[in-house]
């Protein structure tokens, strides 16, 4: 018997109840499901059930493991830890019906629906050929609260087939797929948080409008086409007496244990300090990147410690959810708690005031100094700007070390 067969009847014999069940078998393959994310507003998303009842989701290029699904009586569940969230739904035949909701069942869940086999992600219509909209695009955010937001468009077309992402100063949307039709598109994300959805329109003068729409939160943009779109500096400027007060922060970690980088262990070392969140889909492309890159870079002298803001300020909860974190990353540098995930906490916590985006990385000198502050992080979706992301940090370490 197969390795993936074998633990397929595993998982029926533990989750499932004798009479009645649904073989796990039985639901293996890819799914479309849907969100009703408002009123007549459905944002579709993909997902496949492997043979051992791990749950991938499907953007793009990215397939995103959530984890290994479990059954109780007719419902079937996913777990998607990363976010504390879970699909809790219905099996009927080859479809389901159910919420995505948080795990302690509170807030608002989502409507959502699935159907197996089902490999598209929106419908298209065959009378409406595509237009040409590739390339990058310079673009302004407009929030309700009437803020405003400089962000690029990076867009890759297929025939009707459209990917892409939109990189703002607080950081990218991830891995966006979905479809162009005419000069409209339709672009969505879903790894585990709540569903992500952009719409707009693509005119001949190479102009751009259009929307994001989340359950919470609808947000207008424009701009036009532009080969060199680019977002402002990242950088954050401080004068040195606010940069002294921000390095000698202290925070417990998973143990309890209070870590400061004025600690013997940091002392002539570099020292990275992300500013993070486990809930943050930013700061979970930084740790794919910072936990290898530690690995092979801390016999140079190089130290990390990360300051989670969390949704909850409990104890059990925060040391939960972060110890998730370092177990999916294989994280072996120091994590730290600082508070609850709001940009106030942190810049009273920190006694940075100009923070706004969460990552947002610190870099220190071997003589305990902050060399530099960088807000926002762009991840692999975003091409380009990764690599330069990327580039430029290595750089940086490397000036230091040098120092």
């Amino acid at each position: 018997m197969k390795q993936g067969i074998f633990t397929a009847a595993l998982l029926l014999l533990l989750f499932n109840p004798p009479a009645g069940a649904q073989r796990v078998q039985d639901l293996t393959g890819k799914w479309r499901g849907e969100f009703t994310l408002r009123e007549n507003l459905k944002v579709p998303f993909n997902f496949e059930i492997a043979a051992g009842g791990m749950v991938y989701l499907l953007n793009a290029a990215e397939k995103f493991e959530t984890g290994i699904i479990s059954f109780k009586n007719d419902s079937l569940f996913i777990p998607l830890d990363q976010f504390d969230n879970e699909l809790a739904l219905q099996v009927k035949g080859n479809k389901l019906s159910g919420v995505l909701r948080k795990q302690d069942h509170t807030g608002t869940p989502l409507l959502v629906t699935a159907e197996k086999n089902k490999t598209h992600r929106f419908a298209e219509s065959k009378n409406i050929p595509p237009k040409e909209i590739s390339g990058s695009y310079n673009l302004e955010f407009t929030f309700e609260s009437g803020k405003k937001e400089k962000s690029v468009a990076i867009f890759k077309q297929d025939g009707k087939k459209l990917t892409g992402t939109f990189l703002k100063e607080s950081g990218d949307a991830r891995y966006l797929e979905g479809i162009t039709e005419g000069n409209k598109f339709y672009l969505s994300s879903f790894i585990g948080s709540s569903p992500g959805y952009y719409t707009g329109t693509v005119n001949d003068d190479g102009t751009i409008k259009g929307e994001q729409v989340g359950s919470r939160i609808r947000h207008s943009f424009k701009g036009k086409r532009d080969d060199n779109a680019a977002l402002p500096d990242a950088t954050i400027e401080l004068p040195d007496d606010a940069r002294e007060k921000l390095r000698r922060f202290s925070f417990p970690d998973i143990e309890g244990n209070i870590v400061s980088p004025e600690d013997e262990k940091y002392k002539n070392k570099v020292v990275i300090i992300p500013i993070t969140g486990t809930w943050c889909p930013n700061c979970i492309d930084e740790a794919a990147f910072l936990s290898p890159w530690y690995k092979e870079n801390r016999g140079r002298g190089v130290e990390i410690i990360t300051i989670h803001y969390e949704r909850q300020t409990d104890t059990a909860y925060y040391r939960k959810v972060m110890s998730r974190f370092r177990k999916r990353f294989d994280i072996h540098y120091d994590q730290v708690f600082g508070g609850i995930s709001n940009s106030d906490t942190v810049r009273k916590s920190l006694l940075l005031p100009g923070f706004r985006a969460f990552p947002t990385t610190l870099f220190i000198d071997r003589k305990g100094r902050i060399s530099k502050i960088h807000s926002g992080y762009s991840g692999p979706a975003t091409g380009k700007f990764y690599e330069e992301f990327i580039r430029e940090f290595n750089e940086e370490v490397d000036k230091l070390l040098r120092e």
